[in-house]
Formats: C-alpha cells, structure tokens, sequence
C-alpha cells in the first residue's frame, strides 16, 4: 500500500547506501535511486547527501525520518490488524537487545512465543543500550531490551534488577573474605566494556575511587573473563552477563551492593503492533517466572 520511496528512504538511511538498501529490498540500485529521487522532487528538498562512501541524511531528511518511519509502522499495524480480523496470527516483530538478554532471555522467551504465534517473523538486532533505545523511538524496532534510566519518551517497563560483580583471579581473595572494599581494588587495574562506563558500572568505580587510568578497556565480556584469567587486573560485570560464560575466575559482591535495572522499551501503546504487544505481555510472564521473588514496577 505505502509509497515504495519510503521504503526506500527509510532503508537507505538505515544502510547508507543505495546499494546495500537495494539488496535489502531485493531491487536494483537504480530503481532506488529513481524512488529517492522522486521523493525529493515532491517534498522540494535533497535527503541525503552524496559523498564517495555512501550517502547521509541532511538535516531536514533526519526531521521527517521519524515520521516516514511511523507511516510505515502504520501499515505494518494494519496489515496485522486485518490478519487478526481474518483469524490469522502473522506479522512481523522486530526485536533489539545487547548482548547477556540475546543470549540468555531471548532463545527461550522467542521459542514460547513461537510456539503461540508461529506466524510472526522475527529478527533481532544487536546493540547497547542507547542504540537499541534510539531505534525504538526512530520505529525502526518494535521491542527493545536496555537499562534504566531511559530518556526518550517511550513506554518503559522495569523487568530485572540484575547485580554487579567484581570479577577476579582464583588467586585473588578480599580482606574480609566475602566482598570487595575499596582497600581491596586500591592500585588494582579494571577490565570493562567501553559502552559500559557509565550508568551503574561507572557508579561502582567511582565509589572505590578507582580513576580512569588505571581502566582498560575490552571488546566483549568474554574477553574481560579471558583478561581477568590471565592476571592482568580485575573485571566488572553484571550477573546475567556472567551466564554461560566460561574462565577460571571468581566474582565477588561489592561491599555496597550495585544493580543495573534491565527495561523493555516501545513505542507508546497506541501505536504498539498486535505483536508487539502479545511478546511484552510474555516477556513480563516469563520474567516473573524467571524472578519469582523480584517485584519491579513499571518506569
């Protein structure tokens, strides 16, 4: 129903060029450069800017992006709607987590849903937890999965308050036998994630005066284990990314307790997807099941 050059627009400013949308959208590069083309020439102004690597939004291309990207959304709704008129139950859900949620949440919450809803086609993107958030106020993802506090106006609900630990060698043993003190990490080097220096993480540093010279940071929470392994300083990472992750180390509580607050993100309910909205409902029942004992309340 919608606009072709939509689809097109909003594909290129995903990819940033016309070549990698082109493929996406199983069409020939010139036919998406005659849709953008033609899109321009109705709305009276250039949406991207060509240079030799690609292309990127000029600054009124990035205005109207949000509300391209809701028009398609809306057809998306509508198709669903109809579906579900019909009886059927297809569609498509989008989905965005980081790393410890796809590997350890999502397997199994996709396979219940599936099990219900075998229809909807599914994809999941990677990323921390500003991407994931952004893309979900941009509409290009239906569900996000990040951390508390989330600053866009989106509908927010808390799900799990997951623990930070202090990751250390086998060798390695706190003064006091059970946590980590900052008498403990003094001179001590840390091992952590560039995107996770900020929020909680950064808030444990800083209560232990641990100073940014003495961080180092890695590409992925497996390398920080393989770091703290091999004797090269300590880690920090959250209980759920701990999971299924292999290495000879020991991890700790700190002293003072820390906790990330893992949230699922959309858009407001209004114009929530049919899908979306049964795989929120089963994400809040497979995490009371997950934590029974946890009671969080929607942010």
């Amino acid at each position: 129903m919608t606009n072709f050059a939509y689809q097109a627009f909003s594909e290129v400013a995903r990819q940033r060029t016309f070549i990698s949308a082109a493929k996406v959208l199983n069409v020939t590069p010139s036919a998406i450069s005659h849709s953008i083309a033609t899109l321009e020439d109705e709305l009276e102004f250039p949406l991207f800017i060509r240079n030799r690597t690609g292309v990127t939004l000029t600054p009124d291309g990035e205005r109207i992006l949000p509300i391209v990207q809701e028009i398609l959304n809306t057809e998306i709704k509508l198709h669903e709607e109809a579906d579900r008129i019909k009886g059927l139950n297809s569609g498509k859900l989008r989905i965005g987590a980081f790393s410890s949620v796809c590997i350890n949440w999502l397997p199994e919450i996709i396979h219940e849903f599936k099990q219900e809803f075998p229809e909807i086609d599914i994809s999941i993107e990677q990323g921390n937890f500003n991407k994931v958030t952004e893309q979900v106020r941009l509409g290009r993802l239906d569900i996000g999965f990040s951390a508390l506090p989330v600053r866009d106006n989106l509908h927010v609900v808390a799900l799990h308050q997951d623990p930070i630990y202090c990751i250390v060698p086998t060798g390695f043993h706190p003064q006091n036998g059970q946590t980590i003190t900052q008498e403990d990490v003094k001179n001590e080097r840390f091992m952590l994630q560039q995107i996770d220096y900020d929020r909680e993480t950064k808030q444990a540093l800083d209560t232990y005066s641990v100073s940014e010279n003495s961080i180092q940071f890695s590409i992925d929470d497996a390398s920080i284990v393989a770091m703290v392994e091999s004797g090269l300083g300590l880690g920090i990472l959250p209980e759920l990314a701990m999971q299924n992750l292999g290495g000879n180390v020991k991890c700790y509580p700190f002293s003072q307790p820390f906790k990330r607050t893992i949230a699922v993100v959309t858009q407001d309910e209004k114009r929530q997807t049919p899908s979306s909205q049964a795989f929120l409902q089963l994400v809040q029942e497979w995490i009371k099941q997950r934590y029974p004992a946890e009671k969080i309340l929607a942010d």
